[in-house]
């Protein structure tokens, strides 16, 4: 009978055991939340980081997308790239202040890369390439160092057409941007980053201005832009991803 009784009680040890790990799981899953960005900006930045704190996590597998309108409007990255693990974490109207605040958001989960593009709301806001430079560097090198597991791919500024005179903050700033893109590589080559140079696909033939075919309004860009775009990053992603490149995307866009 004691024997038994001994044979139970392990028995229920064991079960209590398990039951307290499980109940410590639960908890540790229930907390694995995106965290809170207190920073405020225009309200579709506010709905946003609300948006993407509901979101599961990013985790070490994935890949980030983060910028403003230009990456916002792509849509779904997984598509346009033909992976599954890319995540688009752009917000309209979005500065290198305000992606700076939602690291928050990004770098907790040691993503395995992240595409950068910033500066064109910064120069809009009446700053010299100088200084949107310096702001998009701080940017930089937080990301490299809170999250220095993560391969950090920084895209040039994309050109734009003054001619509609739609974007009147960024009146006189077409040669501005390739003056920053310019700081920008020689940043990078000093720091081991890779740049991607997206500005020379959407000028050819057409000095600094974004070409007119690319873009209904001068500044963002149409779909044929996007598969410009995305063409130049499938090679990295795929590789990032250990994924072979379909013979057919091999000259795609060259």
């Amino acid at each position: 009978m004691r024997i038994y009784q001994k044979k139970l009680s392990k028995r229920l040890v064991v079960i209590i055991g398990i039951m307290i790990l499980h109940s410590s799981l639960f908890t540790l899953l229930l907390h694995a939340q995106v965290a809170h960005v207190s920073y405020t900006s225009s309200r579709h930045y506010n709905q946003r980081v609300a948006e993407f704190e509901r979101m599961a996590p990013i985790d070490s597998t994935q890949i980030v997308m983060l910028g403003n309108s230009l990456t916002e409007n792509a849509g779904d990255w997984n598509e346009r790239l033909q992976v599954d693990n890319v995540v688009n974490r752009g917000i309209i109207g979005d500065t290198a202040e305000g992606m700076s605040e939602r690291l928050c958001q990004i770098l907790p989960g040691k993503p395995r890369a992240i595409f950068l593009m910033c500066g064109i709301n910064d120069l809009s806001h009446n700053l010299t390439p100088e200084q949107v430079f310096n702001r998009v560097q701080r940017l930089i090198d937080r990301i490299r160092k809170e999250a220095p597991e993560t391969k950090l791919y920084v895209e040039s500024l994309l050109p734009i057409n003054e001619s509609n005179g739609r974007w009147k903050t960024l009146a006189g700033k077409t040669d501005d941007i390739p003056r920053i893109n310019e700081k920008l590589k020689q940043y990078c080559q000093l720091t081991d980053i890779p740049y991607i140079d997206l500005f020379s696909h959407f000028t050819r033939g057409n000095g600094n201005q974004l070409m007119p075919a690319l873009s209904a309004d001068g500044l963002h860009i149409t779909k044929i832009g996007y598969k410009i775009w995305a063409a130049q990053l499938r090679p990295i992603v795929y590789e990032l991803n250990g994924m072979m490149m379909p013979i057919y995307m091999l000259d795609e866009f060259e």
